[in-house]
């Protein structure tokens, strides 16, 4: 299986925060913009594999500023690990106001999801390696493969806790 480069999967996705978004305090609520953020890794992680891929984890969401009505909210997914059937996609989440053109994204959230791939009878199927080629596509292959380690790491504790 050919390797492929984190750009071959690369996707954004937008949307434009309404009032049929808001929570109890008239901000966009934090569901909606994991919605955005779990569509945006899943297109990526479907694009890397070649066909469907499902969430299995969300290792991590922070979320750094609030999402006003009006904003675009923009979600820019890529893969940044792929192992055998699994793949860790990171997600970047900025808004803007809709109607001042030029004004400077503000990041408002990041996140790191697992995907498995599966094929048609939803068994896990194999992955294209990553095959990451500039500097920071490196340093996230690097961080992931840590958070995986971390990940399967806290899997083994918890096992272990319920053996004893």
């Amino acid at each position: 299986m050919e390797s492929l480069p984190p750009s071959y999967g690369r996707v954004s996705l937008s949307l434009l925060a309404s009032q049929t978004h808001v929570n109890l305090l008239g901000n966009i609520h934090g569901g909606e913009v994991m919605r955005l953020v779990d569509s945006a890794a899943g297109a990526a992680a479907g694009r890397h594999s070649g066909g469907p891929a499902v969430t299995a984890a969300m290792d991590e969401m922070a979320f750094l500023a609030p999402v006003h009505v009006g904003d675009i909210l923009r979600a820019e997914a890529q893969v940044n690990w792929a192992g055998r059937t699994s793949m860790e996609v990171g997600v970047r989440v900025e808004t803007e106001p809709w109607n001042r053109a030029g004004t400077e994204p503000v990041h408002v959230a990041s996140a790191y999801l697992v995907f498995v791939a599966i094929d048609e009878s939803g068994a896990p199927r194999q992955v294209p390696p990553l095959a990451p080629q500039t500097p920071d596509e490196v340093r996230r292959a690097r961080e992931a493969g840590i958070r995986r380690a971390h990940r399967l790491a806290r899997k083994e504790e918890i096992l272990a806790a319920r053996r004893t």
